[in-house]
């Protein structure tokens, strides 16, 4: 078993090393930022505007024709926001020094332009499931927009796996460990919690999940991240001296912790990076699930929301984790010969700002960050479950995901978490070679939308033909054209 883990960790070292999948997604992000004349700050205030000027926690229920674009919203941030903006950063900090955050930052600016193209992708390839539900995620957009369906499938088991099984088993496993170091409560006992209100709401369906998201994901936001500002409040002579740690550690990071961390300018970017796009996502092909169903006017407004959604998980949430850390001076502390890191970590700041109240504020917290993860990850690799074999099997795929959330309540492996990382990284590939194969599209979409649909503020082929229905009246027609080529073949 020993010897399998330190394979499976030999490859993600290269799959998230330095010289694979962050300059992947790095280089997709500065790609769309040149090609959407980095839409991300232009289009910021008017996405800020559309997510929170008609804001409702309580809003039309979720059905077959999709959720409103704040539940799509909150789904997709439950899934963003987990244990990469509580535990995570803290791993990076530890392992890159405070400089990792800097590349966090920059690596989820770039990031904002990839979301946005996930986004407006799932909206113009969504489709209609066997029941007439509205669907749609990366598995459309590689399968009608690429043609490859054999690559759609593979990103399907991929994201079935990656999230659905593996990923929730060790969020599960996270909110267990937190809740026996600060209550000593036994992990069989959270597991069994776990599971019970997990399975309420997986049965509830797609209603109860919008529900959830829209309702607990802002209430869990808002509670931590007050939490934070309270602590920093409290330090406040410490921040300014924090953030010019983050600048200098960035490129300098032995003068950043006096050389106690031992971390080089290669390591605060590698873990910063790779941590900030684990955490924000993107790239990753998970949000576009939820941003697919979305009910908007326009398949960019969706985009735009997307950004904010990534906005909120990495410059508010995981900076909010950073800056107590930063703040409180834990990092570089120990425990016995080496440095705590991860949960741990992020508990001993928050304890040192709150008390011994700090270790149950975090695991309280962590406790809703990981839940309303593995509430988004069953969602979409649901999606990919319906999309490969209809609704015969959903069923049974929420039983299995329950079973493995007990499993991964109590059993901590560390091959667990190996697997976990590396089936995040194989996904990418596929969403990534799709994303900007079909780049023309999504400028298409943004051009459509900024130079038409606002100053009209009406679609922009008409009130009866949106840009959604002109694409899918091309595909239908290239799909026809493909058939009667086939047929043509098997003729002769």
């Amino acid at each position: 078993m020993d010897q399998l883990t330190q394979i499976i960790s030999d490859i993600n070292s290269i799959l998230w090393g330095p010289w694979c999948l962050i300059p992947i997604l790095v280089g997709t992000g500065i790609f769309f930022s040149f090609q959407l004349k980095f839409v991300q700050i232009r289009q910021f205030g008017r996405a800020f505007k559309h997510v929170f000027g008609n804001l409702s926690f309580n809003g039309e229920k979720a059905g077959n024709h999709g959720m409103t674009s704040f539940q799509s919203l909150a789904t997709a941030i439950a899934a963003q926001v987990g244990t990469g903006n509580l535990a995570g950063v803290a791993t990076a900090m530890v392992m890159g020094g405070p400089g990792a955050i800097f590349w966090m930052w920059l690596a989820a600016f770039f990031g904002m332009a990839t979301i946005f193209s996930e986004a407006v992708l799932a909206q113009l390839y969504r489709s209609k499931d066997s029941e007439g539900k509205i669907t749609g995620g990366p598995s459309y957009y590689i399968s009608f927009g690429l043609g490859s369906k054999s690559m759609a499938a593979l990103f399907s088991v991929l994201i079935i796996v990656a999230l659905g099984f593996i990923g929730n088993m060790v969020q599960a496993n996270s909110i267990a460990d937190a809740f026996n170091k600060a209550f000593d409560v036994p992990t069989p006992v959270t597991g069994l919690v776990i599971i019970t209100l997990a399975g309420f709401i997986f049965i509830g369906g797609i209603k109860r999940i919008a529900s959830f998201a829209e309702k607990m994901v802002p209430l869990m936001a808002c509670i931590y991240v007050l939490g934070a500002v309270y602590i920093m409040c409290i330090y406040w002579d410490h921040i300014i001296p924090s953030l010019e740690n983050i600048f200098i550690g960035a490129f300098n990071p032995t003068a950043a912790t006096g050389g106690v961390i031992g971390a080089t300018i290669k390591e605060a970017i590698r873990y910063g990076v790779a941590r900030g796009l684990f955490s924000n996502e993107a790239g990753m092909g998970s949000t576009p699930h939820a941003h697919a169903i979305a009910r908007v006017d326009h398949p960019a407004q969706q985009g735009l929301a997307s950004i904010i959604g990534l906005f909120i998980d990495t410059f508010i949430v995981l900076t909010a984790t950073a800056m107590v850390i930063m703040v409180t001076d834990s990092l570089g502390a120990k425990n016995g010969d080496d440095f705590i890191t991860g949960i741990a970590l992020t508990q001993r700041a928050f304890s040192a700002g709150m008390g011994e109240a700090g270790a149950g504020f975090v695991a309280f917290c962590l406790f809703f960050a990981a839940f309303t993860t593995i509430i988004g990850w069953y969602f979409f690799a649901c999606q990919n479950v319906k999309y490969l074999f209809g609704y015969k099997l959903v069923n049974a795929f929420s039983v299995v995901v329950l079973v493995f959330l007990m499993t991964g309540s109590f059993l901590k492996v560390n091959l667990v978490w190996e697997l976990a990382d590396m089936f995040n990284g194989l996904m990418v590939i596929p969403n990534i070679i799709a994303v900007i194969g079909l780049y023309k599209l999504v400028v298409k979409a943004c051009n459509d939308y900024e130079g038409k649909f606002i100053r009209d503020e009406r679609p922009a082929f008409g009130p009866s033909e949106t840009l959604t229905g002109r694409l899918a009246k091309i595909h239908t027609v290239r799909r026809r054209k493909r058939k009667h080529s086939e047929s043509t073949s098997n003729e002769e």
